[in-house]
Parts: structure tokens; C-alpha cells; sequence
């Protein structure tokens, strides 16, 4: 049995790697690729539900903790990525500063993750077209909008609407990114019409029990809405079709956080002004609101907005995660054949369409909740390690060319390590029973077929 040492992977090795895919994504795809990607069911799902049963308006002090963590992890993931492009993102970071062992469950972690998070987006956007169909006046059955979790039989629309994703993303990212572009401008251009529509109904009355569930409350509930700051770790996993990755990746981590947590903020200030927080406990928060105060049409083109905007987060993860596929098949942690590109698109169609179908079973029949917060400690503990990462690759390869490097020594590493611990510590045990059950899965497919397939010279 080799030592932890011998099972690292050379870094030579990884960043002397032939590219093999097209370098199409500059600044302007990746910023709204990560937008796209952390602005959804946060901001349009979560943000109503978090605040009626964890936070009331204080969800507003959630979301800066949130996005002072994002923040932090973002940072650690600059100088990673720009260090070391690999479509494997944490799995590769990994694998090169502790080993095999590390690597495969931080990819695993990922990949549960990504898929969780992509369910649950799917999930969150069938009550916007539930809530859109009801408004023109086409009634879906109750069976066919609800997973058996929530009383029906299936979930019908989240799964049609993710094998189209997946279906165009195996066009490639070059003929597909514009698709992503449109659905995320659309997006942001719905969210402001909601603020602009919804301020004039603000009621400062709403505010004023502002922390009704005490800062015990605040901090649960940043726990819950870290939830809505997944997606900025999707830019990673793209370094590898990414033009200039040293100087616009880190530019694209920054700016994608620092939009979306503005947009949060105004967002949820508004909501909660608009209605009482109490009410809040809907999947579809933003027509809601619209709907209380009688602004149907708003409504209607809010709903239709979200709709398409949507799409665009299952877009990204399915994208990441298929990434992340390609990048561990490459390695020999899961079967080759998942790495083969495909000769027309340069995208890993198998991982793609592969990822397409589970997230699809995954949002069609299974419980929405569970799945949340399965995403946020698979994330949470990835993003730990990203932090460690950053202290031993300083320390084992001081002279690995650094195009962006975090100021003031270890601070911040270890703050981000600290504030994922932090984070971690406030879910709920429930979360880490499930969490739990897909590693014992991930050990089961380690013992029976990674560690004789494993392959340290990658290509």
C-alpha cells in the first residue's frame, strides 16, 4: 500500500497536461455564468422560506455572513485556479497537496453536491411554472408538480426541464453559452422589476420585530443561505475552456459574488418590507408578493422571468459536474470512457447526459429540503478543504508560479477554514445523516473500482 505521499499526484504532472478543449469563456461569460449560477432558488425560492421559518428580516444579516463566507472561499479559489487551471477543481487541488484518498471524496463530495444543488433548483422552478401555467389559466394536475415527498407522484416539469439543459449543453460550451447568457440577463432584468414594482408597497411595520427568531435564528439561517452563495465554485471546474485564466478567473469569482450579494440584500429587504415575514412560506416568494399586493401582470411576468432564469442555474451545474466527471475519469477514479470528449462539440457528452438523467430522477421524485442540505455540507467540507489546500501547497511548493496570491500571509485561508467550521456546526444532524449515507456510497465505489484504476499520469 503506497504511503499518503506517494499517492499524491506530481504537480508537473497536471500542469503540463495538453489542452484538449477550446478556450471560448472570457470575462463577460464567466461573470454571468456565475451569476447565473448563484442567483436562483436563493434569491427566488429560499430567500421567502429562510426568512418566514428561520430569520424574519433578519435574513438580511444572514445573507452578509453568508456572503462574507463566499467571499473568503472565493478568495482561496483565486489563486488556485489561476495557480493551478484544472477542470477538476477541488478533486485535482487535492489530489496534488494531501492525496488520492482526500481527492476522490472531495470530488465525490462535489459531485453529490452539484447534483443536489441542480435537483433542488429544478424543484424551486416548477412552483414558478406552476404559479405561471395557474395565472393564464392551465391547471396542472397536483400529481404531476409534487414528488411523492410533497403528495403527489412526480415531478414532471423539473425533469423536463433539466434533460433540456443537459440536451443543450451537448451542443458544446461554445454554441450553448449564449443560450446560458440570455437566460441569466433575463434573470437579473425580472429581479429589478420586482424591487422597482414591490418598494412602493414596503411597509416599515413588517420590520419591526426584526429578529423574531433571536440571532440564533440569524445564524441558522445563514447556514441555510450559504446555500444561495453555490455557484461561484462552478467557474473552477471551467478553467480549462477559460481564455487568460490567470488574470479573468479571479476577476469572474469576485465580481459574481459581489453582484449577487447585492442583489440579495435589496431583494430580501424589500420582500420582508412588503409582506409580513410570516407569510413568506412559499417556493414562488417573488410572484407571491407581487400577488398580495395586486400586481397580477408583474406577477405573470416575474413568474415567466424565473422561469427561463432558472434554467440557467440547472445549466451551470450540470456543466460543473460534468466537468468534474471528465476530470476524475481522466484520473482513473471513475470509469474512463466518462473523459472521452465528444469530436464535434469538444464537450464530455457521456458525463453530461449521464449527470442529465440522475439530476432529473433526482428533482422528479425526491425531497427538496433533504436535498439542500445535503449540497451545503458536501460544499461546506469541500470548501474547508480548499482552505487547507492553500496553506500546504504554499509550504510544499513555494516557487509554483502564483498570478494571484492572497494578501496577509495565512489570514485568510484560515478565517475561510474557521467560518466553513462555523457553518458546518450550524446544520442541522438530520443533513448529516444523508450526507453520511452518499459517502458510504463513495466508499463502496473507491474500494470495488478507484484505487485499482487510479491513474497519476493523467492526459
Amino acid at each position: 500500500m503506497k504511503n499518503q505521499k506517494d499517492s499524491r499526484i506530481d504537480l508537473t504532472t497536471v500542469l503540463n497536461k495538453p489542452d484538449h478543449r477550446e478556450r471560448t469563456l472570457g470575462l463577460f461569460d464567466l461573470v454571468i455564468m456565475g451569476v447565473g449560477s448563484i442567483i436562483g432558488t436563493g434569491i427566488l425560492v429560499l430567500t421567502g422560506i429562510v426568512s418566514a421559518t428561520e430569520a424574519g428580516p433578519g435574513i438580511i444579516i444572514s445573507f452578509v455572513i453568508s456572503a462574507l463566507a463566499a467571499a473568503l472561499i472565493g478568495l482561496c479559489y483565486s489563486e488556485l485556479t489561476t495557480s493551478i487551471p484544472s477542470s477538476g477543481s477541488a478533486y485535482m487541488y487535492t489530489w496534488i497537496a494531501i492525496g488520492q484518498k482526500a481527492a476522490f471524496f472531495a470530488g465525490w463530495s462535489l459531485i453529490g453536491a452539484y447534483m443536489s444543488e441542480a435537483a433542488t433548483v429544478a424543484n424551486g422552478w416548477t412552483g414558478y411554472f406552476n404559479s405561471f401555467m395557474d395565472q393564464i389559466g392551465i391547471h396542472i394536475p397536483a400529481m404531476f408538480v409534487k414528488t411523492p415527498f410533497e403528495g403527489g407522484m412526480v415531478n414532471l416539469p423539473a425533469i423536463v426541464m433539466t434533460l433540456l439543459m443537459t440536451l443543450v449543453l451537448t451542443r458544446g460550451t461554445s454554441k450553448s453559452k449564449w443560450i446560458n447568457n440570455m437566460l441569466v440577463i433575463i434573470k437579473v432584468l425580472i429581479i429589478v422589476l420586482f424591487v422597482v414594482v414591490s418598494a412602493q408597497n414596503i411597509n416599515p411595520q413588517n420590520w419591526h420585530n426584526f429578529l423574531p427568531y433571536g440571532w440564533q435564528g440569524v445564524f441558522l439561517g445563514s447556514s441555510t443561505i450559504f446555500f444561495s452563495f453555490l455557484g461561484f465554485d462552478v467557474l473552477a471546474t471551467s478553467s480549462e475552456e477559460v481564455k487568460d485564466v490567470k488574470h479573468t478567473l479571479p476577476k469572474a469569482i469576485g465580481i459574481s459574488i459581489l453582484v449577487s450579494t447585492t442583489l440579495y440584500i435589496i431583494v430580501s429587504l424589500v420582500m420582508t418590507g412588503a409582506v409580513l415575514y410570516k407569510k413568506l412560506n412559499v417556493p414562488e416568494a417573488m410572484s407571491f408578493v407581487l400577488l398580495q399586493n395586486n400586481h397580477k401582470i408583474v406577477a405573470q411576468i416575474v413568474s415567466a422571468g424565473a422561469i427561463l432564469g432558472i434554467m440557467a442555474v440547472v445549466y451551470a451545474y450540470v456543466y460543473g459536474t460534468s466537468n468534474i466527471i471528465m476530470s476524475m475519469g481522466e484520473g482513473g477514479f471513475l470509469p474512463k470512457s466518462l473523459s472521452k470528449l465528444n469530436k464535434k462539440s469538444k464537450s464530455p457528452n457521456r458525463s453530461i447526459i449521464l449527470i442529465g438523467l440522475i439530476i432529473s430522477v433526482l428533482a422528479g421524485f425526491l425531497d427538496v429540503k433533504v436535498l439542500a442540505v445535503v449540497t451545503n455540507i458536501g460544499c461546506l467540507l469541500v470548501f474547508l478543504l480548499i482552505s487547507l489546500v492553500v496553506i500546504l501547497l504554499r509550504k510544499q511548493h513555494p516557487d509554483l508560479e502564483r498570478p494571484f496570491k492572497l494578501p496577509f500571509g495565512y489570514t485568510i485561508p484560515v478565517l475561510s477554514l474557521l467560518v466553513c467550521i462555523f457553518l458546518l456546526i450550524n446544520t442541522a444532524a438530520s443533513a448529516w445523516v444523508v450526507y453520511l449515507g452518499w459517502m458510504v456510497i463513495g466508499l463502496t465505489v473507491y474500494l470495488m473500482y478507484s484505487r485499482t484504476h487510479i491513474n497519476n499520469k493523467i492526459r
